[in-house]
């Protein structure tokens, strides 16, 4: 039996992964009086008194609601709300075991982006914080700036979670290689949520040259190749990525890319990096193919290729990039620090958190995701960058 069709069996003996659980027992009238009612109506008054009790009397501030319209999951599209309830069920059980964190699968029956603004805006109210999912590009852009003002934070993980762990699994990359940051050429292949993050977060758009040392350039590729001055279909968040990069203004397909570049990232699509194209890049490059299930090239390719360090978002292969590595602990900081958002310094700082935990080794570049103490050491990080910057409830 291969993993899709015991994953099938796993999801169906245990229909989904998640159950709702009490911390105390209810096996008295006092209990009873306690969690329901009389007692409950105190609470109640408390909070209409004060709204800022909320925290202390209800689920809030442990809680994250995990919110996807299914207009974009994993690698298979726009599958639809209902075919996306697994993946959040998925990342609601990662909260929970890796940050102890009390996450709800929330899929909406709705992909427009007003829609699905105003119904996060409704239900803040239960969540301490807000994890938006497998939300197609561009949309997904516009959802998240419409709700950076709503009091807790939002994060788009596919963006930022994916952008934290590839720039953490970039540095410990070139410490290895012996390179630096603004020497490299990489080529990013996906311009969508996890491309456009990607893209951003290796230029340093806004940070400070302190903390952030952009690369020396990056390729952007869609599935109509480089993003270029030439090309004459770019949408506004293209031409917007264009001000960062490509700064030779090349042009040409993605193997054209790939001829002396020193990195690649993909979040794009199976299949479509050929060993001839890993052969053309510089000497000790390093391959990210992260499409799931099935990467860009599969790693022995890439190796056979003579790629020195190789990538995927899997975890039966080695260095596992993946976003699991970091949204566990940037959500666990923002709770911890009653953070009203996260902002490009905190996820820079969980970025480098989990580059520092570990001293990297070739086919061991990041921990494992099932290392608990990954997320206290990127939650600290990121609750101390928050009440720094002074983003948090007052």
């Amino acid at each position: 039996m291969d993993i899709y069709q015991e994953a099938l069996e796993f999801h169906r003996k245990y229909k989904g992964k998640l159950h709702t659980t009490s911390p105390f027992s209810l096996k008295t009238k006092k209990d009873l009086s306690l969690a329901y009612t009389p007692g409950v109506a105190e609470p109640c008054r408390a909070i209409a008194k004060d709204q800022s009790k909320v925290y202390d009397y209800t689920i809030k501030g442990h809680t994250v609601a995990v919110i996807s319209d299914g207009s974009s999951v994993l690698g298979l599209g726009n599958i639809g709300a209902e075919a996306g309830i697994p993946v959040m069920e998925g990342k609601c059980v990662l909260f929970k075991e890796l940050a102890g964190i009390d996450a709800f699968p929330i899929c909406i029956k709705t992909q427009n982006v007003d829609e699905i603004v105003s119904i996060v805006k409704n239900i803040a109210p239960v969540f301490g914080a807000v994890n938006l999912e497998d939300i197609s590009a561009p949309r997904c852009f516009e959802v998240e700036d419409q709700l950076q003002d709503i009091g807790i934070p939002v994060m788009h993980d596919d963006q930022h979670g994916t952008a934290v762990v590839v720039y953490a699994a970039l540095t410990n990359a070139l410490k290895i290689v012996g390179k630096k940051f603004d020497e490299i050429v990489v080529v990013v292949s996906g311009a969508g949520a996890a491309g456009t993050a990607i893209t951003r977060m290796l230029s340093c758009g806004g940070i400070s040259a302190k903390i952030c040392t952009p690369v020396k350039d990056i390729l952007l590729c869609d599935s109509h190749g480089i993003v270029s001055k030439q090309r004459k279909d770019l949408n506004e968040p293209k031409k917007e990525l264009l001000k960062i990069t490509n700064k030779q203004n090349k042009s040409g397909t993605l193997a054209d890319a790939f001829h002396g570049a020193d990195v690649f990232i993909g979040v794009s699509a199976p299949n479509i990096v050929t060993k001839e194209m890993v052969q053309s890049m510089a000497k000790k490059s390093i391959v990210f193919a992260m499409a799931n299930p099935v990467p860009e090239i599969m790693p022995n390719e890439a190796q056979k290729a003579g790629a020195y360090i190789v990538g995927t978002g899997r975890s039966d292969f080695p260095n596992q990039v993946n976003n699991a590595l970091g949204f566990p602990g940037i959500f666990k900081g923002a709770l911890d620090a009653h953070a009203v958002r996260i902002t490009p310094e905190m996820r820079h700082a969980a970025a480098h958190a989990l580059a520092d935990y570990i001293t990297p080794a070739r086919d061991a570049i990041l921990p494992s995701v099932l290392d608990k103490n990954v997320v206290f050491a990127i939650a600290e990080a990121v609750r101390k960058k928050a009440i720094e910057q002074n983003v948090v409830r007052k």
